[in-house]
């Protein structure tokens, strides 16, 4: 049995390969032609600033959950800005789902969804939490630890290939194996008959900081085990290396944990909403 997961667990996994090569090859070189004007189109956003956040947040690229923390450590953008484009980054969920061939009605339901609570929750915040720009001087550089963008595009577009790769596997021989010992409709008790259950534990998920949160999430969704509220909720609450980069360059650590309350707090709420309103992608 053992033998049988490892195979279809490989098979399923590397037929994803080149597709999503070509994924990441065609968005790192929109990244490289179009990051920074992004950036300076949020950094003048002003009171439209959680609008735009999350309308661009949406476009899967690495350094721009990382742009916004550095942009809000200075205090050129609100919280209600940060929060949209960290509720509205998706990470690696496009890029796995283009993989899958996964049509675009469906994926764009889900980014309007998700674009749509992350602009009405930015919005929200900035209304009860409003804080005055103080005149500070902040690089916003993309960061190269996390996103690579000192690399040309294709050695870039190959690592992101490799890196989702890896994690693809794994979570694929983890579903495999634990269906194959429990059976589908066992799995599907537990989790999708349970819907607010799942939604708390796929937005717990979604908080790790890092792209596995992402690929975690969406496999599950397409395998059948997470329900759309699940999914809403894991990938809201996923900033990618957003708030990593957060960490690193804000110095209110009591804030960073409102930060990260708020992202999880979001995503549930969204979640159950969604499971409530028996929304289907």
């Amino acid at each position: 049995m053992i033998l049988e997961v490892i195979a279809d667990s490989c098979a399923d996994s590397i037929r994803l390969l080149p597709f999503l090569f070509f994924t990441y090859l065609v968005m790192e070189y929109l990244e490289h032609r179009a990051g920074e004007r992004m950036q300076d189109v949020i950094r003048k956003s002003g009171k439209a600033g959680p609008a735009i956040g999350g309308l661009l947040g949406v476009f899967p690229q690495c350094g721009f959950s990382a742009a916004a923390s550095n942009l809000y450590a200075g205090r050129i953008i609100s919280l209600g800005t940060l929060m949209a484009v960290f509720l509205s980054t998706s990470d690696e969920m496009l890029p796995i789902m283009i993989s899958e061939n996964v049509g675009l009605p469906i994926m764009g339901k889900i980014l309007a969804v998700k674009v749509f609570f992350a602009v009405f929750a930015g919005f929200g915040i900035d209304l009860v939490y409003r804080r005055k720009d103080k005149d500070m001087q902040i690089e916003h550089l993309c960061e190269r630890h996390h996103c690579h963008c000192e690399r040309g595009i294709w050695k870039s577009a190959l690592h992101h290939t490799l890196e989702v790769f890896i994690y693809i596997l794994l979570i694929s021989f983890v579903l495999n194996l634990v269906i194959a010992l429990i059976g589908e409709e066992t799995l599907g008790a537990l989790i999708l008959h349970q819907p607010v259950a799942g939604v708390l534990i796929a937005a717990l998920v979604g908080m790790i900081p890092n792209c596995a949160a992402s690929v975690i999430v969406t496999k599950l969704y397409l395998g059948g085990v997470l329900g759309a509220g699940a999914l809403i909720a894991g990938l809201l609450s996923g900033t990618g290396v957003g708030y990593l980069v957060l960490l690193k360059v804000n110095d209110d650590r009591r804030e960073n944990l409102r930060i990260l309350f708020l992202l999880y707090g979001i995503g549930v709420m969204a979640g159950v909403i969604v499971e409530f309103m028996n929304m289907v992608f």
